[in-house]
């Protein structure tokens, strides 16, 4: 009896988490997967650590090497093999080997696609010179690292001010760098409101970064191959070394010919078992779409624990499993040196758009109790159904011990409770941790006195 055949696109997160639960399920089964670079399975949201030398080894960020998972694993992954073309109807996959610079075409009985993310740049002029990084795949992060040590920069120029911009300015102040970030939002982290945004764009400053907002990318000049300039639409900024953080967009440019269905941004659409409109062609992690659980609609979010359970779900569902994902309540933290921020839910102009009658507060207090040492600021934001009091949103500025908060407002918003649920949480309290009421329940009590 022929056995069945499994093809992955993709060897990182989503892919490798599909891979490894089908061999779970179905020890008999071929499975074989393209991965484009050198690496399978590793952390990327650790590369900028890796960068600023809080991560001394790559080796460290990697969970599963290819060889390990074909050794123990029977997982068969090709390396520095890239997947051109599909032809759903002959359920073949067409691939490149960058090794011996030959192609081949690979078919499959089922087939996941998992390629991820790529940064975002405009097509403007001189954007491949030297010197300019996008960070998404661990060896992107290995290349700006050779870099810095090699060509030792002074002064970078961050595009964007969304989650990575705000990680590698970290990573290169760290390494003693001087940073400029250029911002074509009118506050940095676009994922927060403007009024929290604002207080993001002080912790900046007070780190000793230059920031231009409301300014956009024009083009690069470069010398001798060598970007050494960033001209957007108000200056030129003299920099040796550029990084690309104006988002993500799903990797799946090689499916526009195909008949796999893709939303507006390029993202897979798929149904909650991670199913394409191709019965046996399935997708996951940040090429594909998924729900929002607050506004009830699709969207794109580009996460490492969406990857990861999206994953799973679409590797129990092509070994004959019957699994279904939920969705997401948007869930995420980022660090810039002593800073922490955390968002969940909408933001008021998501519930704006949704025409949701809202309500919203923001509080200053304290990370532990007012008198016990080193107790740090913390803001919170909260939002809530005016006349409900169900909880919306909820976004978290301050030092350590502050990010981790959102958890609390993550699980509020899982299970539909209101400000007065969240009031009544029997949450811990000892002064090395928290005032006596926590932060996110006095945001809370003071957001239920406005509804």
């Amino acid at each position: 009896m022929k056995k069945k055949k499994i093809v992955v696109i993709g060897g990182d997160a989503a892919g490798m988490s599909a891979a490894s639960k089908i061999r779970r399920e179905q020890p008999d089964f071929v499975i074989i997967v393209f991965e484009k670079s050198e690496f399978t399975s590793y952390s990327a949201c650790g590369i900028p650590y890796f960068i600023s030398g809080k991560v001394e080894n790559l080796e460290d960020l990697i969970v599963r090497s290819p060889s390990e998972f074909i050794k123990k694993y029977k997982i068969d992954v090709k390396i520095l093999h890239e997947v051109l073309e599909l032809d759903t109807d002959n359920n073949k996959v067409l691939v490149h080997n960058y090794s011996d610079k030959t192609q081949f075409w690979e078919t499959y009985d089922e087939l996941l696609i998992a390629t991820g993310g790529k940064p975002f740049c405009p097509d403007v002029a001189n954007r491949t010179a030297d010197g300019i990084f996008g960070i998404q795949t661990l060896n992107s992060g290995k290349k700006v690292a050779t870099y810095i040590s090699e060509y030792q920069p002074k002064i970078a120029v961050i595009i964007g001010g969304g989650y990575i911009g705000l990680e590698m300015a970290e990573a290169l102040i760290l390494k003693g760098i001087k940073v400029t970030i250029v911002n074509r939002s009118t506050e940095v982290m676009s994922t927060l409101d403007p009024d929290m945004g604002k207080k993001v764009n002080e912790v900046l400053q007070n780190l000793g970064v230059t920031i231009y907002n409301s300014e956009s990318l024009a083009y690069f000049d470069e010398q001798l191959g060598k970007v050494i300039s960033v001209v957007t639409d108000k200056r030129t900024l003299q920099t040796d070394l550029v990084i690309l953080g104006m988002g993500t967009a799903p990797n799946t440019s090689f499916l526009q010919k195909s008949k796999i269905k893709l939303v507006e941004n390029g993202a897979i659409k798929v149904n909650r078992m991670q199913r394409t409109n191709i019965k046996n062609v399935w997708a996951a992690g940040d090429c594909a779409e998924t729900k929002n659980l607050v506004s009830k609609k699709n969207f794109y979010i580009a996460l490492g624990t969406v990857a990861n359970k999206t994953g799973l779900v679409a590797g129990t569902n092509m070994a004959g499993g019957d699994l279904k994902f939920p969705g997401v309540v948007a869930t995420a933290v980022c660090k810039i040196c002593v800073y922490e921020i955390a968002r969940v839910g909408l933001l008021e102009s998501e519930c704006k758009a949704l025409k949701v009658d809202f309500v919203y507060t923001i509080i200053k207090s304290k990370t532990r109790a007012h008198y016990y040492p080193e107790a740090k600021d913390i803001w919170v934001k909260l939002i809530a159904e005016k006349r409900s009091g169900k909880l919306l949103g909820g976004q978290i500025i301050g030092e350590e011990g502050a990010a981790k908060r959102i958890d609390v407002l993550a699980t509020a918003l899982h299970s539909k409770l209101t400000l007065q649920n969240i009031i009544d949480l029997d949450l811990s309290y000892a002064p090395p941790f928290s005032p006596v009421w926590d932060p996110v329940q006095t945001a809370a009590r003071k957001l239920i006195g406005m509804i």
